[in-house]
């Protein structure tokens, strides 16, 4: 099992960073990897059971993810990926956490997940999560404020 983490401080306040990443329908707002959101039918977006599909910017497919659990008290969001996707992750389940950093008004952010590698890759895959994945987003989402 791979477990993957990612933390940062960015510099901007904890509602406003909250209110970006909470639109489960909105990676492609602030994300580098993702283009093109919709949720299927069935739900609304940020209602727990619907599911986002989004296009890779890189072309070469597109990720199905569930919104499994939603918290605005914790402003906390866990999701799963669906099979049959382009990256081989098996048994995905991540979470988005944010929180004040009460003394200087910014937030604390944390991105984690477990799975497993269906390509038997993990280093590779445990790398480009919490690089490219998590701390490539969470350079992106700071910078989403900025323009």
């Amino acid at each position: 099992m791979i477990k993957a983490y990612a933390s940062t401080i960015i510099a901007v306040p904890v509602d406003q960073v909250w209110a970006r990443v909470r639109d489960f329908n909105g990676l492609p707002n602030w994300h580098p990897a993702a283009t093109d959101s919709r949720i299927e039918e069935g739900f609304n977006a940020g209602e727990v059971g619907c599911v986002r599909n989004f296009a890779l910017t890189d072309g070469s497919g597109r990720i199905r993810e569930t919104l499994l659990a939603i918290s605005n008290v914790e402003r906390s969001l866990t999701y799963d990926m669906l099979p049959n996707g382009p990256l081989p992750f098996v048994n995905y389940v991540a979470t988005m956490k944010v929180s004040a950093i009460t003394d200087r008004n910014e937030t604390f952010a944390e991105w984690w997940a477990e799975f497993e590698a269906g390509d038997g890759q993990t280093a590779q895959w445990h790398s480009f999560v919490e690089n490219d994945v998590f701390l490539g987003g969470f350079r992106a989402l700071e910078q989403s404020f900025q323009s």
